[in-house]
């Protein structure tokens, strides 16, 4: 699986980075969690500060187009994304809740 960066679009009021990328893979449209990992790896941050919000693979292609928000700390994807994103990525909400109280 290969990621190229297309569009980094910076947000400092949310602590993140909007980032569009292009994925080329061999197989069938790769889970959401490699996706993560991956990217994650390749703009050296820690998995739980990304959140992948969509992939999008037309049909019989080996590309996919995909927009994920990269935050400079996992707190802060915790405060800002609805519950739901948060599952879906794995990364959990209680413990941004167990801080707090």
């Amino acid at each position: 699986m290969e990621i190229e960066l297309i569009d980094e679009e910076e947000n400092p009021m949310l602590h993140r980075t909007d980032v569009r990328f292009q994925l080329t893979h061999e197989e069938a449209t790769p889970s959401r969690l490699s996706v993560r990992d991956s990217l994650a790896a390749k703009l050296n941050k820690d998995a739980e500060e990304v959140v992948v919000r969509k992939l999008d693979t037309k049909y019989g292609m080996r590309k996919t187009i995909g927009y994920a928000k990269v935050y400079e700390a996992a707190e802060d994807a915790k405060a800002v994304e609805q519950d739901h994103a948060l599952e879906r990525n794995k990364i959990t909400a209680e413990n941004a809740d167990a801080e707090e109280a």
